[in-house]
């Protein structure tokens, strides 16, 4: 089982690279072609999602990101450092909790993710929330 990990601060411009690193690494573990849109797609959404927590709750912490290659499957798993996990009220300077949109953005976010990934789970904890997705591979070509 191969890994490759990446962290990033909390920008939107890294998500790009989060994007097409995961492209990459999808691809060399043989998952299918017609899938790597989706990969690409999935993978930004979530690292959008989690750098969108992290600006919200004021977290300085890297977003991180793990591209896991197994025997039968790709899995990516996108990690933030947001106490309580999805839905967690974002909390002004004055310690009172604001409203805003951020959580009708955030439940967005992870049904584009769910209509994207037939494999995914949701988690959240107080160590922050984790989304991991995975998709199948193809048997590895034998190597002459």
């Amino acid at each position: 089982m191969a890994t490759v990990e990446l962290r990033f601060s909390a920008l939107p411009e890294h998500v790009r690279t989060a994007r097409l690193v995961a492209a990459a690494v999808a691809r060399r573990a043989g998952v299918d072609e017609a899938v790597l849109d989706e990969v690409r797609l999935a993978v930004g959404e979530a690292c959008s999602r989690a750098v969108g927590l992290h600006v919200s709750h004021g977290i300085e912490a890297p977003v991180h990101v793990a591209l896991i290659e197994d025997e039968k499957k790709f899995a990516i798993e996108v990690g933030d450092e947001v106490p309580g996990g999805p839905g967690s009220p974002v909390v002004g300077s004055d310690g009172v909790p604001e409203s805003g949109d951020a959580e009708g953005e955030d439940e967005m976010g992870l049904a584009v993710i769910s209509g994207l990934v037939d494999d995914v789970e949701v988690s959240s904890g107080e160590n922050g929330g984790l989304i991991r997705m995975s998709w199948p591979t193809a048997a590895a070509p034998a190597v002459p």
